[in-house]
């Protein structure tokens, strides 16, 4: 059998349209900040992906090209004119290695026992003296939690009347769904059938952060990519948030075939694409091989570092027992994915947990 692929949430295969933009971009080879007249030729290209960029995703600030989600984290929570930095406790390690000494806010329920930011901690943390870069993810990486949803700006607000920056990370978000209430917003393109290296930090003003001089305006160090610049909006155009909203209600039924082999992990609002799923005595480390061996490419719910499967700080945070994490995987869907892929694997898992709790 063809392999099929569901781990978009690490990254997703590069689209057709995104190749053949990259492919024109590497014939304008030039230095974008070279003055002469192929220098010229490839800024004004890099600018055109820009305002492409700022149209796909809907954002009428500024952008500031980056090699990726990291790099914009960085730039973010180091250069944003504030004297603290907090993050919510499910932010990706990036972001807690951009900001080591970030304040951790906690997760709270609201009254449906939604997981959510914890707005009393948030509160009282901004209340402290000196302005805060809050980081919040717009939807968690290993669970599909939705933390700042579409239409709901209280974080924002909160942020916002406690005199605060917020950056929302929307590397799981950007191109699938609209874009939240944010100061600064992190998207990174190989995470909706971009190309890997290239990435965004979307700002409503420049004023926002402090120079330290170089590319994109003196935000950041190393010359533009403008190839992947041109993947980057290629992938935004030809997605667009309006294609997978057409394709929510068929990949949300997708959850309850596999609630049918085991536990759905649903700590609160869900996102459609992204879902963390667990089955009785079948460890986490084990599912992997066996459905790698199967043709299907999915992940470990637990964090993965340096090849040793360890605790997820996500998962405990979200409340989610030890022994149940250590069997937690996740799938995610992309741009590619198809119904009939999405039930060849819930056929496949129901099996295998059944076989697991029958061999126990």
């Amino acid at each position: 059998m063809s392999r099929i692929y569901l781990d978009h949430a690490a990254t997703s295969p590069l689209r057709p349209e995104a190749r053949e933009a990259m492919e024109h971009g590497f014939d304008i080879w030039a230095n974008p900040s070279s003055p002469h007249a192929e220098g010229r030729a490839a800024r004004a290209a890099l600018e055109d992906a820009r305002a492409r960029v700022k149209v796909a995703l809907g954002w009428e600030g500024e952008v500031i090209f980056t090699s990726g989600a990291s790099e914009a984290l960085a730039i973010g929570l180091g250069q944003a004119k504030a004297d603290r930095r907090l993050a919510s406790a499910v932010e990706h390690d990036a972001v807690f290695r951009a900001a080591p000494d970030a304040e951790v806010i906690p997760l709270g329920m609201d009254e449906d026992r939604h997981a959510g930011i914890d707005i009393e901690a948030l509160a009282e943390s901004l209340a402290r003296p000196g302005r805060a870069v809050v980081a919040v993810q717009s939807i968690n990486s290993e669970t599909g939690t939705v933390l700042l949803p579409h239409g709901d700006d209280s974080v924002a607000r909160q942020v916002r009347e406690g005199g605060g920056l917020l950056l929302a990370d929307c590397s799981q978000s950007a191109g699938k769904v609209p874009l939240p209430v944010a100061d600064m917003i992190v998207v990174s393109a190989h995470k909706l059938g971009g190309p890997i290296g290239i990435g965004a930090l979307l700002v409503k003003d420049y004023a926002m952060l402090e120079p330290t001089g170089g590319h994109e305006r003196g935000y950041r160090q190393g010359t533009e990519n403008l190839p992947g610049a041109l993947g980057f909006a290629a992938a935004l155009e030809a997605g667009g948030v309006e294609s997978w909203r057409t394709s929510y209600p068929e990949r949300y039924e997708f959850k309850d075939l596999l609630g049918r082999g085991g536990d759905v992990l649903r700590p609160g609002l869900q996102c459609s694409h992204i879902i963390s799923v667990s089955a009785k005595r079948l460890a986490s480390a084990v599912a992997l091989i066996k459905f790698d061996g199967m043709g299907f490419s999915i992940s470990a719910g637990s964090a993965c570092s340096s090849g040793t499967l360890k605790r997820s700080r996500a998962l405990e945070a979200f409340g989610v027992e030890e022994s149940v994490a250590a069997r937690t995987v996740r799938i995610s869907m992309g741009w590619n994915t198809t119904v009939s892929e999405l039930d060849a694997f819930a056929e496949a898992w129901q099996a295998v947990a059944i076989e697991a709790q029958s061999n126990s």
